[in-house]
């Protein structure tokens, strides 16, 4: 049976296990004291599960020379302290590894989402984010899961090598017999493994999906509700959460196959024991306490031996974790930066030259797209949907990697600017305003965070007044819920224009910032943006009238390729694209227009 969307991500490889062995160790070595405390609390754990059976075989033994009970009530005194002792060393080393494996889980999930959040919005354009926090998450649990059983593993070693040791001492012709299930248990194991990596490797995806899919139908509940779909995003989320639970029920089947084919094992093994124990009884070469021994061996290593033959397929699972978890570190962000410039201050001149730029491979945006910028210039950018007006944007913001040419600010290569540094000089307004769960205050000074109250209320001054807070029920203090649902999407709109303005950029960028806004709250703040504009070079890419006439050049952009440029009145005298675009878009938003058809 084919399943859907279970292909590898584009950037998942393939590991060598020598190679995740060593990734896997190199996190451990951070914590050298406490591996070495579960080594020797493992050991010491080890060999009192080994001498608890030889107590009992002493005991037997000593009722069968003589009927003396104080000795026998000394033997079971002995053994209720060594297994009081083996409990608090049992505790102590379950807490160690714990600790030890939550601190490995930690600085995983810290690599992995540092190495997120540094990538280029091409990454989230290619990798649903549901699949990416499985990643973190989901399959970081199951490589710890697999870290505790890789603990048992060791403890099961110890204990099946001592004991081992001592029954070749008690007689050598059982121990051979009983040294049969150990060779058996791994040849099991092994033939599980193969198919456990890959069933492993399908049932991560499988959840994976079942991750994106529930965030995606989540952030977007309002449409669905809209269009009455829930009953569509019912059945679909049945199919993806069936497919997760057909892949891993097969996983699950393969995984609880060993365990009764490693038992069959274990009851011959035993069968053979009892049979010739009991002849060598009958001969007088073996005490029923010996015997015991060996029968009470079986019993007790078979958990170890369980646990060591088991792990291995477990192990691929670990395994496979970790390989999805390290493709996720290893991905190198595609945004290049050749420098370390920590920018002061920008003049803002800026230059676009010879771009080239596609987000697809053979589908160019820009190609040898050149445009010079002065400093404290403010442009606007028009043009159709698709004509390359906000990818500029998205470039000189650093969110995408351009494929050939440059682009210089101040007569600088923006790849040689320490990244951080240079965007907090570049302040993006977006169509759609994106704000926290918090409050507003919190959601103003993101940027900013030891920003007074002061500083806030003057950044909202700046976008054209505060009132509005005082009609919130705790002012600034306010919280504004998921996204700012609390907020109209005019009050979202002016505390993301106070967010940027706290920030005091040297470049500002508006992608249809005001798009969201009604007229009335457009007007607020149209004299503030005059006032903001002054001294910064300022990018707009058009939505309104009243911003393509206050700026000082005009960009017409069609398919990449700047087409016309001047200014509103000569643009418009031209009669050409522009012209096309102001009469389409524009020229109903005048107020020439509105007395017009007012009077008609």
């Amino acid at each position: 049976m084919a399943f859907i969307g279970l292909e590898a991500e584009k950037y998942d490889r393939i590991y060598q296990d020598r190679d995740l062995f060593r990734r896997i160790i190199g996190y451990f070595k951070n914590y050298k004291k406490k591996i070495i405390a579960i080594t020797l609390l493992l050991t010491i754990s080890s060999l009192i599960h080994a001498i608890l059976p030889i107590l009992i075989t002493i005991a037997i033994n000593s009722l069968e020379i003589s009927t003396n009970i104080e000795n026998f009530i000394i033997i079971i005194l002995i053994m209720l302290s060594f297994n009081f002792l083996g409990f608090l060393i049992n505790y102590f080393q379950q807490i160690k590894t714990s600790e030890a494996i939550g601190n490995v889980i930690l600085d995983i999930r810290k690599d992995a989402n540092n190495s997120v959040l540094n990538h280029d919005l091409s990454f989230f354009d290619q990798n649903p984010s549901g699949k990416i926090v499985s990643r973190i998450n989901t399959d970081s649990q199951d490589f710890g899961r697999t870290m505790e059983l890789l603990m048992e593993v060791i403890s099961s070693c110890f204990v099946v090598v001592v004991f081992t040791i001592i029954m070749f001492f008690l007689n050598i012709f059982l121990s051979f017999i009983f040294m049969i299930i150990i060779p058996s248990f791994f040849i099991v194991a092994i033939l599980f493994m193969k198919a456990a990596r890959r069933r492993t490797i399908l049932g991560q995806r499988a959840i994976a999906s079942v991750n994106a899919f529930v965030k995606e139908t989540y952030s977007g509940i309002q449409i669905a509700k809209t269009f009455s779909q829930e009953e569509k995003l019912f059945k679909e989320f049945e199919q993806v959460n069936n497919q997760s639970y057909k892949v891993n029920l097969k996983r699950a089947f393969l995984f609880n196959i060993i365990f009764p084919s490693l038992g069959i094992i274990q009851a011959f093994v035993l069968v053979l024991l009892i049979y010739f124990g009991g002849i060598d009884i009958l001969k007088g070469t073996i005490s029923i306490g010996n015997l015991n021994l060996f029968i009470q061996g079986t019993w007790l290593l078979t958990f170890p031996l369980f646990t060591i033959a088991a792990f291995w397929p477990q192990l691929q699972a670990g395994l496979a974790s970790a390989e999805r978890i390290f493709a996720l570190i290893d991905t190198n962000p595609k945004v290049i930066q050749t420098d370390n410039i920590k920018p002061t201050k920008l003049k803002g001149k800026i230059e676009f030259k010879n771009l080239t730029f596609e987000y697809e491979e053979d589908k160019k945006v820009f190609e040898n797209f050149s445009l010079t910028i002065n400093p404290g210039e403010s442009i606007a950018i028009v043009g159709h949907t698709g004509a390359g007006k906000s990818s500029l944007a998205n470039l000189l913001a650093r969110f995408y990697e351009f494929q050939a040419g440059d682009i210089l600010i101040d007569d600088i290569s923006i790849r040689q600017f320490d990244l951080s540094k240079y965007r907090k000089k570049i302040g993006i307004i977006p169509q759609t305003p994106f704000l926290w769960a918090d409050t507003i205050e919190n959601n103003i000074k993101y940027c900013c965070k030891n920003a007074e109250k002061e500083d806030i209320t003057n950044a909202l001054n700046q976008t054209g007044g505060a009132e509005w807070i005082e009609d919130l029920p705790n002012g600034l203090e306010t919280y504004i819920r998921e996204r700012g649902s609390l907020l109209s999407m005019g009050q979202r709109q002016l505390t993301v224009f106070s967010r940027v303005l706290l920030e005091n950029p040297s470049i500002l960028i508006l992608d249809e910032a005001t798009a969201s806004i009604d007229p009335f709250t457009e007007t607020r703040i149209q004299e503030a943006l005059e006032k903001i504009m002054k001294g910064r070079t300022s990018i707009i890419i058009a939505h309104r009238l009243w911003t393509i006439r206050h700026v000082d050049r005009i960009i017409v952009l069609d398919h990449g390729k700047i087409v016309e440029e001047g200014n509103h009145q000569a643009l418009i005298s031209k009669g050409g694209i522009y012209a096309n675009l102001y009469n389409t878009y524009f020229r109903h938003q005048s107020l020439d227009y509105i007395e017009k058809v007012r009077d008609l």
